[in-house]
């Protein structure tokens, strides 16, 4: 090969190589910065299954599939229980959010007079255990979503 062309070779195989970094460093990030949920801890995930079954399932469904007509408002005017399947937007929110969510109630981090059933459990479940059905939440999800989410963590966490 003439010089010119090695040169050349040489070139594109180095842009390939760090293209390759990028995005391999790019998909590192993400996961490095996926948030506070351990959604792939299998001994965190148990826990937390239980304890959703017995704090969450209630009003969110044994599946996670929410009330009926979640999107709508209930006889007394509260929004229904949402889904924390894929079908849901749970996954829409940053870990942080969601743990405040969970431990103060929605209507005091939405404020604005919001009006929900949802009340917070900072009383009666610890951070850690808040953390665990959160995590199991996030241990349903399909691979994608949990993708995507892993991406608003890093971006919240920007």
């Amino acid at each position: 090969m003439k010089r010119r062309n090695l040169v050349v070779l040489a070139t594109g195989l180095i842009g390939v190589v760090a293209i390759g970094i990028l995005v391999v460093g790019g998909a590192g990030y993400a996961q490095q910065n996926a948030g506070l949920l351990r959604y792939d801890e299998p001994a965190i995930v148990a826990v937390g299954a239980e304890l959703y079954l017995q704090s969450c399932a209630s009003c969110h469904g044994a599946n996670l599939e929410g009330q009926e007509n979640w999107r709508e408002r209930g006889m007394d005017r509260l929004m229904l229980a949402p889904p924390h399947d894929a079908n849901g937007h749970t996954w829409h929110h940053p870990d942080e959010l969601l743990i405040a969510i969970t431990t103060l109630g929605s209507a005091a981090v939405i404020g604005n007079g919001y009006e929900s059933a949802m009340i917070g459990f900072g009383d009666i479940l610890s951070e850690a255990d808040v953390i665990a059905i959160l995590s199991y939440i996030k241990s349903t999800w399909p691979d994608e979503v949990i993708e995507i989410h892993n991406q608003i963590n890093a971006d919240a966490n920007g």
